[in-house]
């Protein structure tokens, strides 16, 4: 237990301390006119109360990814707790925190838009088609995954299908009406549940004295069941997404960038949620490795239940928290991955509706986007869940890549600290080049082969990295002669 609480104290330090880095590097300005006030609709572009945008920004980013995430990312053991914590404080927190804020800047555009901006018109248009793909593929793992956990709870009185018809009407809902009509009004409620959840389990494993494995240079191995097939990097760096750093995280600030009142929210709203999310991710990964008897017991659970982390997060719910607990635990559990599934299709709504400039006022219009985004995530719910999720994954974190290049380069323009996101965008560049060629569903070439034109890949963009640098600082001397 000793690393669980020295790594949920370093995340609460670095709110505060990499936060207020973080905060300076950007430069808010209290006093600009946010989207929200300049641009207000009563549909996407509505002020909202800083705590209520916290709950939605922290359930927007949340779903599945810190809980089935955690558990199959503790398959590897203990390192997963370093990842989740260094990943959340220097590249998480740096990809929401900023994407959120560019998008404020940028009067509430989505993050293809922001990334067209900084990175080109051929980025932009790849960012639109790559994004929204994205947010579909989300919207159908988020559909099937509390699908099937409500089945199971309901046996057989209601199956599967009337759980994704039930939740699939809910989704067009919360995407068509204004953004403070359902999702402003539930999210408080959801988010509270999720938060109890944490906190439970967290109480839990203290007064059911549960052994957490601790992180010791023994423990810094690959405990994966398939360690062959699995090699640590970079199969957990991409397995482990939400409550580290997360592509699709992007996606959702800019809706929230459209509801703040004022510019120093964002540290509280980006930053924090970001934080929390990796505190629920760290407590997840602890419980799943100590709930069982220990990592190897963990993923003999998971072989014998075809790695379905959904009956783990089920078993361990409604054991450690009791009836009334593992209810609300459940709640949260399902009610995270819906509230994230019907913001990623009111996201890809808000992203075709950017580059087509089309009034979302109408409804006829914000109709006319939406149908075919939800026949189009309904269709994908008939794939194998286990193969989208594989899918998304690396879709996630390619995303998040992007971003973190995004962030680069503006800081590179505005003469400010670089570093604090090139480091995250290079060590995220060779995570997704090495997944994708060394993964079963990749290319399945050698680990080693693999890694090294990961590492490849890296520094070369890293180099134009510094010459871009040049050329910017070029531009500015001339600038200042002339």
């Amino acid at each position: 237990m000793i690393t669980l609480c020295i790594a949920i104290l370093v995340l609460i330090a670095g709110y505060f301390i990499y936060g207020k880095i973080i905060e300076r590097t950007f430069g808010i300005e209290p006093d600009r006119p946010t989207p929200a006030i300049s641009k207000a609709d009563g549909v996407d572009f509505v002020t909202l109360p800083s705590w209520k945008i916290f709950l939605i920004q922290f359930l927007n980013i949340a779903g599945l990814g810190p809980i089935f995430g955690a558990v199959a990312g503790a398959l590897w053991g203990p390192p997963a707790f370093l990842w989740i914590v260094f990943g959340c404080l220097f590249a998480g927190g740096v990809h929401d925190y900023f994407s959120g804020m560019l998008s404020i800047r940028h009067g509430g555009q989505s993050i293809s838009e922001v990334s067209g901006y900084y990175l080109g018109n051929g980025v932009k248009q790849f960012m639109r088609f790559f994004t929204v793909l994205l947010m579909v593929i989300v919207g159908a793992v988020f559909l099937l995954g509390p699908a099937k956990i409500l089945t199971g709870m309901t046996g057989d009185y209601m199956g599967l299908g009337v759980w994704i018809a039930i939740i699939l009407v809910y989704y067009v809902l919360s995407t068509i009406l204004p953004i403070d009509k359902v999702i402003g009004k539930l999210y408080p409620v959801f988010g509270l549940a999720l938060i109890f959840m944490a906190v439970g389990l967290f109480i839990a494993m203290f007064t059911q004295g549960m052994k957490v494995p601790e992180l010791t240079m023994a423990s810094l191995s690959n405990m994966h069941y398939r360690s062959d097939d699995f090699p640590l990097f970079p199969m957990l760096f991409v397995t482990i997404a939400c409550g580290a750093v997360s592509g699709f995280h992007a996606t959702q600030s800019p809706i929230m960038a459209r509801c703040m009142g004022n510019e120093k929210q964002g540290k509280s709203i980006f930053y924090g949620a970001m934080v929390t999310e990796g505190v629920v991710a760290l407590i997840w990964a602890a419980i799943s490795m100590s709930f069982f008897g220990g990592v190897k017991e963990l993923n003999m659970e998971m072989l014998s239940n075809n790695d379905n982390a959904a009956l783990v997060v089920n078993t361990i719910s409604n054991t450690t928290l009791g009836k009334i607990g593992g209810l609300l635990a459940i709640l949260g559990v399902v009610a995270a991955p819906i509230t994230s599934g019907d913001t990623s299709f009111r996201s890809a709504r808000i992203i075709i509706a950017d580059f087509m400039n089309s009034d979302q006022t109408s409804i006829r219009n914000r109709l006319l986007i939406s149908i075919p985004l939800f026949v189009a995530g309904f269709l994908l719910t008939q794939v194998n869940f286990g193969v989208i999720w594989r899918y998304f994954a690396w879709t996630n974190q390619t995303l998040a890549t992007i971003v973190l290049w995004t962030v680069t380069a503006y800081l590179l323009k505005s003469n400010k600290n670089y570093w604090m996101a090139l480091i995250p965008a290079v060590f995220m560049t060779c995570v997704v080049v090495s997944y994708i060629l060394v993964a079963p569903e990749g290319f399945n070439l050698d680990t080693n082969l693999s890694i090294g034109v990961g590492v490849i890949t890296s520094f070369v963009l890293m180099v134009l990295c510094v010459f871009k640098r040049k050329t910017y600082r070029q531009a500015t001397l001339n600038a200042v002669k002339a």
